[in-house]
């Protein structure tokens, strides 16, 4: 394996996965190691920047604002590569993109991988024949078209209860009242939430209209429903699978060291176990800190993206990667474009006693939602400090005086 050269004059960096972690990664480590030589590619499929935090808003039919990567890197000196990785040569050091070009080979000192995680539609028979996903804008705007061909009356399932099912379920449901929404999966909704925050969420669900069936495993996805362990049959027009996740295999097909989801296993510095060129940040790293493991969030994400891009600084100028440290803070839940419920969290992500509902949570949801282009763009002019990335300073969790507003960190989902 080629040894990192640090007498080079030049470092030349490859994040793969332009999501909410590869974009904060890639503009921060541009603007962390320019000055030692260093010099970044980005490579994602697609030029256009893809808010997942909005999948839900796509399939039911409303149209987002076109961001274009190469947009967001402007001014950064990040170079912008539309492709699809292939292959990793992790003793060459060098990854095998396929563009609209033909292949091509990138050359890495220091590998980013940043290829976030998407619903697992192979987990259960017949999910990826017959149910819709908001793996991608595609998938989620081929969802809204065929709500559009339901008439007045037609059941439109959601399988899986977590915290996407709900937001698709309850936008579903306002914005096509004329159809009806069940939502399906094995734990309460809202489990994890504190019992007031809970509460309003069961009664959201309820004004909605839609259709709760808790304690219940789909077994099977059928062409006109799904069928439950105990053998009953739900009938539906249109099933959405929202449950379970799958990492790509790229990294796993590699040689990387991944857990039994596919991610990379990192140490406390975000560098791969076996091999240390290699940063994994976000939904395809397995990142455990000292009070649990983090589970893929954009709300963890982001400050992975720019503790790895710091790390990266640091072996630059021939210093030690710093262990990542991180905290959650909320737990932000949109029930349609005219209700929403936030609940605040310990850092390990248990529930706080304070939570937000109404307008004043709708409102908070936007800024989560919004903010990610907002800090790529002010993190091209400025060394954003992390503490403005993530909740916890030295490992413990901020502390705010009595009526201090929330950082803007705190509204990165």
């Amino acid at each position: 394996m080629r040894a990192m050269n640090t007498h080079r004059t030049e470092q030349h960096i490859v994040v793969l996965g332009a999501g909410y972690t590869g974009m904060i990664a890639a503009i921060r480590s541009a603007r962390r190691t320019r000055r030692h030589g260093g010099r970044v590619t980005l490579v994602n499929p697609s030029s256009r920047f893809t808010e997942r935090l909005r999948m839900h808003q796509v399939a039911t039919g409303q149209a987002l604002a076109d961001l274009q990567i190469p947009d967001l890197l402007a001014g950064t000196g990040v170079a912008f590569v539309a492709g699809f990785a292939e292959a990793i040569d992790l003793d060459g050091r060098s990854i095998t993109v396929a563009t609209e070009n033909g292949e091509r080979r990138l050359d890495y000192d220091q590998l980013v991988y940043a290829i976030g995680s998407a619903t697992d539609m192979t987990g259960v028979p017949g999910a990826d024949a017959h149910a819709h996903s908001l793996n991608s804008p595609r998938t989620a705007a081929r969802f809204a078209a065929r709500l559009d061909e339901l008439a007045p009356g037609g059941v439109v399932l959601v399988g899986g209860n977590g915290l996407t099912g709900i937001e698709a379920a309850t936008e579903v449901a306002e914005s096509h009242p004329h159809l009806r929404v069940v939502l399906v999966g094995l734990g309460e909704p809202g489990s994890m939430m504190g019992p007031k925050a809970r509460a309003y969420l069961d009664r959201a669900l309820e004004r909605l209209g839609v259709a709760v069936r808790s304690g219940v495993r789909i077994v099977k996805v059928l062409p006109d429903g799904v069928e439950l362990d105990d053998g009953e049959v739900v009938t539906s027009d249109a099933t959405l699978w929202t449950t379970g996740f799958w990492a790509s295999p790229l990294a796993g097909e590699a040689g990387l060291a991944t857990d039994a989801r596919g991610r990379i296993v990192v140490d406390a510095t975000l560098r791969s176990v076996s091999h240390p060129a290699v940063f994994a940040i976000g939904d395809a790293a397995a990142i455990r800190l000292a009070w649990g493991e983090i589970h893929g969030t954009c709300q963890s994400g982001i400050p992975s993206g720019a503790h790895a891009a710091d790390n990266l600084g640091r072996l630059l100028r021939g210093r030690a990667p710093k262990p990542f440290r991180f905290g959650y803070w909320h737990q932000p839940v949109s029930l349609g474009r005219h209700d929403a419920v936030i609940q605040f969290t310990k850092r390990d992500d248990a529930p706080r006693r304070f939570h937000l509902t109404g307008g004043r949570a709708v409102r908070y949801k936007e800024l989560v939602t919004s903010s990610p282009p907002a800090t790529y763009r002010i993190s091209r002019r400025l060394n954003v400090p992390r503490a403005f990335l993530s909740p916890v300073k030295g490992g413990r969790a901020t502390r705010r005086a009595p009526g201090e507003s929330i950082p803007a960190v705190y509204r990165l989902g």
